[in-house]
C-alpha cells in the first residue's frame, strides 16, 4: 500500500465565500424564527421581497459590468445583504421599502465601488439608513408583540398590510423608542416599565429575539466565521457607559441588560459589524472598531435623534476603518511594534 502525501506545508483549504455566506444565513435562522413567533409572518414576506430584489439587482449590475453571472451569484453575498436588511425592517412595512432599500444598497454601496471586496460601507446598512431618513414614520411601525393585542399577524394578514397599501394590524413603539419618548415626558424608568410592552430584561419579545441572534452569532464565532473581538467590542462599548450611568441614576438611565436586549443589538454585533469587507482587519483594530460602534450606538440612543442607532454607528465606523488599520498593525516577529510599516 502506498500512502500519497502532499508536499508541505499542509494547510487546511480556505472556506469559500459562498460557504461563508451560507453559514451566516444558517446562523440567522434562530433570530428569524424568533421574529416570526413574536412579530408575525411579515418578516418572511420582507425576506422574500428583499432576496428576490437582491438577485435581480445583482444580476443586472453584473451584466452591466461585464462580469460572469453564475460565478458571482453563487457567492450568496447579495442574499445575505438582503436578509440583513429585511430582518431590520418592520415586518409590516410596505413592499416597496424592501425593494428600494435592497436595490439602493447593492447598487450604490457595493457595485459602484467595484463589487464585493471593494465596498467601504456595509450595503445592508446603507439601504436601511436611506429608508430610515426618508421614511421615518413607516420605519417605526413595528407590529405589536404577540400576546400584547392578540396573536402576531399570520401570512395572509401580513400580506394584506404589506401589499395592500397600509398597516391594518396593531402596531406598537419599540422599547427603545418608548423609553426615549416617555423619558422626555418626565416619566421615570420604573413608571415606564409598568406598561404592558415590557418583559424581565427589556421589551416583550425583543429580549428573546436578541437572545436568539446571540445564539446564532455564537455559532459564527465558534466556527471562526466572525472574529470574537468585534462583537465583544460592540457589547462592551454599549454596556460599559450604560452600566456607569445606570449606577448613577437608575431611574433615568437604562442599564446594560436593557441595551443588550433591545433593538438590533445582537444582530448588529454579530452579523452586521462583523462584515469582513467593511470592518477593520487587524486584531487590535477590530476591538477598537467594535467598541466604537458600541459607544456611538449608546450615545445616539441616549442623546441622538434615532432610538436604535446601530446602522448609523456601523457606517460611521466604516469610515474610520482605514485610519484604524493604519495605526494598529500587528507586531512583526523580530521587529519593534509598528516596524516595517511605513
Amino acid at each position: 500500500m502506498t500512502l500519497r502525501q502532499a508536499v508541505s506545508p499542509h494547510l487546511r483549504p480556505p472556506r469559500t465565500v459562498g460557504g461563508t455566506m451560507r453559514l451566516v444565513l444558517y446562523a440567522l435562522v434562530p433570530g428569524v424564527l424568533g421574529q416570526l413567533w413574536f412579530f408575525g409572518a411579515g418578516v418572511l414576506w420582507q425576506i422574500g421581497l428583499a432576496a428576490a430584489t437582491a438577485v435581480a439587482t445583482e444580476a443586472a449590475m453584473l451584466h452591466l459590468r461585464g462580469r460572469p453571472l453564475a460565478l458571482f451569484l453563487r457567492d450568496w453575498s447579495a442574499v445575505v445583504t438582503a436578509v440583513l436588511l429585511a430582518v431590520s425592517l418592520p415586518g409590516l412595512a410596505p413592499w416597496w421599502m424592501a425593494v428600494l432599500g435592497t436595490a439602493f444598497g447593492l447598487v450604490f454601496a457595493k457595485h459602484l465601488y467595484g463589487g464585493l471586496g471593494h465596498n467601504p460601507f456595509n450595503p445592508a446598512m446603507v439601504g436601511y439608513v436611506v429608508l430610515l431618513v426618508a421614511f421615518p414614520r413607516l420605519m417605526s411601525q413595528w407590529p405589536a408583540p404577540a400576546g400584547l393585542a392578540g396573536g402576531a399577524p399570520g401570512p395572509i394578514a401580513a400580506a394584506h398590510a404589506i401589499f395592500g397599501g397600509g398597516v391594518d394590524a396593531v402596531t406598537a413603539a419599540t422599547p427603545l423608542d418608548a423609553v426615549r419618548t416617555q423619558l422626555g415626558q418626565a416619566l421615570t424608568l420604573p413608571e415606564i416599565r409598568q406598561g404592558p410592552l415590557w418583559g424581565a430584561l427589556g421589551g416583550r419579545g425583543w429580549a428573546a429575539v436578541n437572545g436568539l441572534y446571540l445564539a446564532g452569532g455564537a455559532v459564527l464565532v465558534a466556527t471562526r466565521t466572525a472574529d470574537w473581538r468585534i462583537p465583544a467590542g460592540v457589547l462592551a462599548g454599549i454596556g460599559v457607559p450604560a452600566a456607569f450611568l445606570w449606577a448613577i441614576d437608575p431611574s433615568l438611565h437604562p442599564g446594560l441588560w436593557f441595551h443588550w436586549a433591545s433593538g438590533a443589538t445582537m444582530l448588529g454585533a454579530f452579523f452586521i459589524a462583523t462584515d469582513p469587507v467593511s470592518a477593520a482587519t487587524t486584531p487590535r483594530g477590530r476591538l477598537i472598531f467594535g467598541a466604537g460602534i458600541g459607544m456611538l450606538t449608546w450615545l445616539i440612543r441616549t442623546w441622538g435623534g434615532y432610538p436604535d442607532a446601530i446602522a448609523f454607528a456601523v457606517l460611521l465606523m466604516n469610515m474610520a476603518v482605514p485610519l484604524i488599520d493604519r495605526y494598529t498593525p500587528p507586531r512583526i516577529y523580530g521587529h519593534p511594534r509598528g516596524g516595517g510599516h511605513d
